[in-house]
């Protein structure tokens, strides 16, 4: 029995990726998929539907999404679009599950079978379908190429014989995936290149790509990290330390970028308004986190806005702004992932409940909600099955 693949054209106006590229249509065809792209899919992504066609994909609409046993998205489809999937079919997206009950129930109800991408575990194994790597690594690029869009002045030093242009001094706030490629993007523009983090780990990782490491290096910062590799929430006498070290710096900065997220709850705030009015007129904060909230205060989501006489950047969904390279590597993540699905002898889906990938990343499953981070808690004296 061949099984299909539904490509979807995303319905969120802000979102300009697509979840196939035509390699990945290929090698999902070679994995025994007959592959649907809805029509115009990849318009956004510099992808014309004959490409599609030229790789093996037939181009549909969305009714065809009925019949699909796999639907590949980049968010998470909204109600009319659950409405048009088959029972049992899965959903791999990038789903933003964190707040999202209603959404998750609904998605269960409809009988899907429903992984958010986003929750892949930061193991080897996975390396290859990391999206928030693969993610956050073009946006930490995008945001010095926009930074540097916004800013009134050379990023490096230019010696001329009508005098000298100094470098643009470029703080990021945040070494993870997104920071560390901002660094690298601004140091490749010739700026004089500092950031801070509060994982200790990301001290020579700054180091290594000629930026300055700026932290309070107490033994609170020598343990502010999870098993997952991400920063721990720290706490009010450290914030208030780093907030004074951070305060210093900016004062002397053209551009900051903001990186910081902590999975599953708002952006920590590093940034306040004293802090950017202590800041040369004209200067350029790039607010990456917010969507999640904001790491500066004043930053709107969605817009460039002046505070305190700063310009504050505060771009939606920044990888999709450069939405060919983002949709290419997430098109891989995406492939990549739904290939350990699928039985290698018979060519057809056989899903493991007990793999480590399947188990981290499904949400639903069966008519319920499954992912332990997600599923209802039963009242206190109710009885479960």
């Amino acid at each position: 029995m061949v099984q299909t693949v539904f490509v979807a054209n995303e319905s969120h106006p802000d979102e300009g990726r697509v979840s196939a590229s035509p390699d990945s249509v290929k090698k999902l065809k070679t994995l025994g998929f007959d592959v649907v792209v809805e029509a115009g899919a990849g318009l956004l992504s510099r992808i014309p539907d004959a490409d599609f066609e030229k790789a093996g994909a037939r181009i549909g609409a969305a009714a065809d999404a009925k019949e699909a046993d796999v639907v590949l998205r980049v968010r998470r489809p909204a109600s009319a679009e659950i409405a048009g999937y088959k029972s049992g079919a899965i959903v791999i997206a990038i789903m933003d599950p964190y707040g999202q009950e209603a959404a998750l129930s609904e998605m269960a109800s409809a009988g899907l079978t429903a992984f958010a991408m986003e929750l892949m575990p930061r193991i080897t194994r996975a390396q290859s379908m990391d999206v928030l790597s693969s993610q956050a690594n073009l946006a930490g690029y995008q945001a010095v190429i926009d930074a540097a869009g916004e800013f009134d002045r050379a990023m490096p030093m230019m010696m001329t014989a009508a005098g000298t242009v100094p470098a643009a001094k470029v703080f990021v706030m945040g070494a993870g995936v997104a920071g560390l490629q901002a660094i690298a993007t601004a140091r490749r523009l010739g700026a004089v290149v500092s950031a801070t983090d509060v994982r200790p780990a990301s001290k020579e990782q700054v180091a290594s790509l000629g930026a300055k490491f700026i932290a309070v290096e107490d033994d609170e910062f020598k343990a502010a990290e999870t098993s997952g590799g991400y920063a721990k929430p720290m706490s009010e006498a450290y914030q208030a330390k780093q907030a004074v070290l951070t305060a210093e710096h900016l004062a002397k900065q053209d551009i900051v970028i903001t990186t910081a997220l902590i999975p599953g709850r708002p952006a920590p705030r590093l940034i306040t308004r004293d802090m950017l009015k202590a800041m040369k007129p004209g200067s350029i904060a790039v607010d990456l986190a917010v969507e999640r909230g904001g790491n500066i205060e004043g930053a709107v989501a969605g817009s460039i806005v002046e505070v305190e006489g700063v310009k504050v950047v505060g771009y939606n969904n920044v990888p999709g702004r450069i939405a060919t390279s983002a949709s290419s590597l997430y098109a891989k993540n995406l492939v990549t992932f739904l290939e350990t699905m699928v039985d290698k002898e018979t060519k057809v889906l056989a899903l493991n409940t007990e793999d480590e990938l399947v188990k981290a990343t499904m949400l639903t499953h069966g008519g319920t909600i499954v992912h332990p981070n997600f599923a209802p808690v039963p009242a206190e004296g109710v009885a479960t099955a």
